[in-house]
């Protein structure tokens, strides 16, 4: 099902265009995949088209930077919108079949009156610095999954525990989506792509390239067979040796629940979020 490459992608930015389009593919017997996105597309979007392709799903991308999620402080205002270089770089890695692309009006109509409380993995974390963000993001992923319903979505699990919420909020809600990670791609350092990585500049840049191997660090010192505690709490203070600005935090978590770690033979995830001058970084690992 290979496009020519300068193939256009079909458009839609209402709900109404999305589900006809959507009905078509199914039509042809297609199962749906879906990434959503907000924009600004790197080699880590791409390769959620690519894992969902590799389904033999046809794929839909949204693009669509959701305002419920910023607070007043943060960069909405400046977070990267680049739609036409988004759909080229579609077309051109062929991993897409549909993009939709609404606007707030769209998402939030006049009388929009509904807010999600999103609990369990949600606390902690990014919570502790961003109380109002998971709320933003269940809501437009809920309608968003609704607006698509797609047999199954695809999230990059560098947003760790944005993807833990969505999977309890995708399976509290009974909606039929199956919920996939997609592994986190990074650079040739080692630091994980992410739209806000174009903010820094060159010596931030080398800092910042630094966040993966610490975490590497404290891995390691958890296979040597530290306590989970004492291995986050010295990668906390080498992180500030580094020379990042500010540790939000450092982490190590229950892989699936996210809550502390009181059994050491579960699966277990180092978290972390940094800010290296204004620009606010997150990562994580698998122990």
């Amino acid at each position: 099902m290979s496009h020519d490459h300068a193939a256009p992608i079909p458009v839609v930015r209402d709900i109404s265009s999305l589900r006809l389009e959507i009905a078509g593919l199914r039509a042809a017997g297609r199962s749906i995949g879906f990434v959503p996105t907000m924009g600004a597309l790197h080699e880590g979007h791409i390769s959620l088209g690519e894992l969902a392709r590799s389904r033999g799903a046809a794929v839909v991308y949204s693009i669509f930077v959701n305002p419920t999620q910023f607070a007043p402080h943060e960069d909405f205002g400046r977070y990267p919108r680049t739609e036409q270089a988004d759909v080229l770089q579609l077309a051109t890695e062929d991993v897409c079949d549909l993009v939709y692309m609404p606007d707030a009006k769209e998402m939030y109509p006049e009388g929009f009156a509904t807010s999600l409380a999103v609990g369990g993995p949600s606390a902690g974390l990014e919570t502790d610095f961003r109380p109002h963000f998971f709320g933003g993001v269940g809501i437009v992923v809920a309608k968003l999954l609704l607006q698509v319903l797609p047999d199954f979505a695809i999230f990059g699990e560098k947003d760790y525990q944005q993807l833990q919420v969505i999977r309890r909020l995708a399976a509290d809600l009974d909606i039929p989506v199956e919920i996939l990670g997609g592994p986190t791609q990074r650079e040739s350092d080692g630091l994980a792509m992410s739209s806000r990585n174009a903010y820094l500049d060159a010596a931030q840049r080398k800092v910042a390239g630094k966040l993966n191997l610490i975490l590497k660090d404290v891995i390691a010192r958890i296979h040597a067979g530290d306590k989970p505690e004492h291995a986050a709490a010295f990668g906390f203070g080498e992180l500030l040796t580094a020379g990042f600005d500010k540790v939000d935090y450092l982490e190590v978590r229950d892989a699936e629940t996210l809550a502390p770690v009181k059994d050491t033979s579960r699966p277990m995830r180092v978290l972390a979020a940094v800010k290296v001058g204004a620009t606010r970084l997150i990562d994580n690992m698998a122990v």
